[in-house]
């Protein structure tokens, strides 16, 4: 390859890099909320259980387009949500977030989230969901303030039913003279071929189970010589099954295991204790209990955690489109308690216009704080710790941001939108591109010269 060509590539190269350096787009930016809560009841137990949310928020919203918040969330203590009894695998734990929003848009912005679990024990750890989302479509331009709400976990039990043979466990109580056959007949059928007797009833001598469900079956024999069976339901005591005859009211003179001979399935879904005890001197069989759960489409309010913030900035502010803060400084003061689910302690829609008041009382920190969010641009008003146990009536301000314009215009792809370049920036470039090219141009009439004084260009 000749120097001149040699020399004119490396000078379209430096003008290429020049280029692309100037096509880069700005990186998309977001704001990371972090929210404490405390969450107590159902499946927190003895609690409280603490948690962290961490809430991305965009910076850069366009109209027309969607505001699109991640939230994830880790526990900040040892306590962890448990466990409220013996589950087959596929029992659902869900969360419910709330942010609520003012200004150009009004609402209870929710964010869900929900995980499987493998089966469970009583007071084994549940895994909560590993991220929430929730999503607003933006049909003005303006300013938006987001406040955190309350929060809620839930635990739904898998639809299905579990059988409680001679367990390991130790979920059934005998109170009695109760003999263990481990190895009964096979032409019996018994449920895995065992089978518990209660060989001399007494006064009070029973067989329970306490479990949490819908429904239960007492499995047992049918055969002859043996006692009339109550069972007892809660505080239900009108059940009553004869072994000693077989579905149809007759008589039976076989020996056959692995019997249903009591059955509900219609109970609310909640805890229970059945009972088992004869009501003859005669033995009674108890073989195994199937104990039923009912497909619920709603989680039961018996195992929900409901969860107050503690701990985030009362007000956090971002703009929509090309409106710029407004140009006033109003002063706002919640009418909410921030520890709540999201609904106006008025009971009336968030309004647009900036008002002044106190502080709810009930708020667990004092002094709000403002973030306030635009591209490229985040401020904070600082808060301070009260060193009393009273509250002093606070007015919360809005803190300007440090731009005069937000960006307009752009492609609804997440990202912030380019600013202007500078002139100067074009000047700069294109200054050295030229210097560049006439560099290689004067190296080249230089060779030209000095190659025609030796002789000629071969």
């Amino acid at each position: 390859m000749s120097r001149w060509r040699k020399a004119l590539i490396a000078a379209s190269v430096g003008v290429a890099a020049s280029a692309a350096f100037v096509m880069t787009p700005a990186d998309a930016q977001s704001f990371n909320l972090v929210v404490g809560y405390r969450c107590t009841g159902g499946i927190a137990g003895n609690g409280p259980v603490t948690l962290e949310a961490r809430v991305n928020i965009p910076t850069a919203v366009q109209v027309g387009g969607s505001m699109n918040l991640a939230w994830t969330l880790r526990y900040t203590g040892n306590r962890r949500f448990m466990s409220p009894d013996y589950y087959e695998a596929g029992a659902l734990t869900s969360v419910r977030a709330n942010m609520e929003l003012n200004g150009a848009w009004n609402g209870i912005l929710t964010a869900d989230g929900t995980r499987a679990q493998a089966a469970l024990q009583p007071n084994v750890r549940v895994e909560t969901p590993e991220g929430l989302s929730s999503s607003a479509h933006l049909t003005e331009e303006g300013v938006i303030q987001l406040r955190p709400r309350g929060m809620t976990v839930d635990f739904l039990p898998p639809e299905g039913v579990t059988v409680v043979n001679n367990d390991k466990l130790d979920r059934v109580s005998y109170s009695g003279s109760w003999a263990h056959d481990s190895s009964t007949r096979e032409e019996y059928h018994d449920y895995l071929r065992d089978v518990h007797t209660l060989t001399n009833p007494g006064v009070g001598d029973s067989a329970s189970i306490t479990f949490r469900g819908t429904g239960f079956e007492y499995i047992g024999r049918r055969m002859p010589d043996v006692s009339r069976v109550r069972v007892t339901v809660d505080d239900d005591t009108s059940g009553e099954v004869d072994p000693t005859k077989t579905t149809s009211g007759q008589p039976t003179n076989a020996i056959e295991g692995n019997q249903s001979l009591w059955k509900r399935t219609d109970l609310d879904y909640g805890e229970h204790t059945v009972t088992i005890e004869a009501l003859d001197n005669a033995p009674i069989h108890l073989d195994a209990f199937k104990l039923h759960t009912r497909s619920m489409i709603e989680p039961p309010t018996l195992h929900r955690s409901t969860c107050v913030v503690t701990s985030a900035p009362d007000v956090v502010e971002i703009v929509v489109g090309g409106t710029s803060t407004p140009t006033s400084s109003p002063t706002w003061t919640p009418t909410t308690d921030p520890t709540s689910t999201g609904t106006p302690t008025n009971g009336t829609s968030p309004s647009n216009t900036p008002t002044t008041g106190t502080p709810n009382p009930t708020s667990q920190y004092t002094h709000p704080g403002v973030v306030v969010v635009v591209p490229g641009v985040v401020s904070t008003a600082t808060p301070t710790t009260s060193t009393t146990t009273s509250v002093k009536p606070t007015a919360t301000k809005y803190v300007r941001p440090q731009v005069a314009k937000t960006p307009k215009g752009g492609v609804e792809t997440g990202e912030a939108p380019d600013p202007p370049m500078d002139t100067g920036a074009y000047g700069l470039i294109a200054s050295g591109s030229v210097m560049i090219m006439g560099s290689a141009a004067g190296g080249l009439l230089f060779w030209r010269r000095r190659a025609a004084h030796a002789g000629g260009v071969k």
